[in-house]
């Protein structure tokens, strides 16, 4: 018999604002140096969809915050579940910037997010441990891998864990690199499940670059010129983490192939970080390239950033959570029981890690 920890169910909230790139044309962008780019927004539109792929994002309601929405992401894992919630050994949720509410410039995650969601779950039981990770963006891979730590060891049976971020706070309105960002969160409960094949987690792979890398991304004051210094909002040295991300990311992918002791012929889908269409399809074809394969299977990797844009932990949950349900915007995917998948991601720190997970429909 083969212990096994095992996805039962998921959930996400998108949330209802709708943003558009025509709708950043009313904002003009500066470089870093607070010079003002000298083309049209039409030009930096077209050219911003031909790298990303982002032709929309979503934004939160102004009475939402980043614990508001991660509970209701969870309290859709839970259902799909069907478990009692008080049943829960952990609560683990992925985030950066904690609660932002509208109109404020402070981050706050005093308590924790989630200790904050598991009163808003209303659940009573003390043994629920409820805390933070703060990984970047593949801080939801992260808690996954964490929780299985503890499951495995014996310390908890079922965890869940939930991404939540609301980036629409921390925008520099002048600076082209806000267009990316967007809000959401993801979430899915975790249950460890004796069976007679080995299913679920098959194997991880993580690492940090911290020496020349830590600050890829990082909070910066406004390009406008004469912008308050003690206003800091996300910025981020793009080039740099693309090239970080084309170097690194394949090699976390075929590390956790290899513990997993996992055919490259057998993996079908590949649940990406959504951070630039343009880099994630470089990216796997570069993992392909590790096994000498020039073809990239067809459907292997769906994607969410087009219609939602980039939020950060929230993306491969959310996106995971609507092909498992079928209601991903992209083409069609498809999970079947015995599928090989990928989870992967990339982000601040610089921070990167993988799962090759075996699904289970059950």
């Amino acid at each position: 018999m083969h212990k096994n920890v095992i996805i039962t169910g998921t959930g996400s909230y998108v949330p209802t604002e709708v943003v558009t790139n025509k709708d950043f044309a009313r904002h003009e962008f500066y470089d870093f140096d607070g010079v003002p780019f000298d083309i049209p927004h039409e030009e930096i539109a077209e050219k911003f969809k031909a790298i990303t792929g982002i032709e929309q994002r979503r934004y939160v309601s102004d009475d939402l915050t980043a614990s508001d929405i991660g509970a209701l992401s969870a309290e859709l894992a839970i259902k799909d579940a069907g478990i009692e919630r008080e049943e829960l050994d952990q609560i683990i949720v992925a985030h950066n910037f904690g609660d932002i509410k509208k109109g404020t410039i402070q981050t706050d995650f005093v308590p924790s997010l989630a200790a904050r969601i598991k009163h808003y779950l209303g659940i009573v039981n003390p043994s629920c441990v409820a805390y933070d990770v703060a990984f970047g963006c593949p801080g939801w891979i992260q808690g996954l891998i964490q929780a299985e730590s503890f499951m495995r060891s014996g310390q908890a049976k079922k965890c869940l864990i939930i991404a939540t971020e609301t980036l629409s706070r921390l925008l520099d309105m002048h600076d082209r690199d806000s267009m990316i960002y967007a809000d959401g969160a993801g979430a899915c409960v975790l249950e460890i499940r004796e069976g007679n094949k080995k299913e679920g987690i098959l194997s991880s792979s993580m690492a940090s670059y911290t020496k020349d890398e830590a600050y890829y991304l990082f909070l910066g004051k406004g390009n406008l010129k004469g912008s308050d210094p003690n206003i800091k909002y996300i910025k981020m040295y793009g080039r740099k983490i693309y090239e970080f991300a084309l170097k690194h990311v394949p090699d976390a992918m075929e590390a956790a192939m290899d513990r997993a002791g996992a055919d490259i012929q057998d993996v079908k889908k590949i649940f990406i970080h959504q951070a630039n269409e343009k880099l994630d399809f470089e990216v796997i074809k570069r993992f392909y390239r590790l096994y000498k394969i020039r073809e990239i299977p067809e459907q292997i990797m769906p994607m969410s950033i087009h219609h939602l844009g980039n939020s950060s932990v929230a993306t491969v949950p959310t996106l995971y959570d609507r092909v498992r349900k079928g209601t991903c915007e992209d083409y069609h995917h498809e999970l079947h029981d015995g599928d090989l998948i990928l989870f992967a991601s990339v982000g601040a720190g610089m921070n990167i890690n993988c799962i090759a997970y075996r699904y289970n429909e059950s």
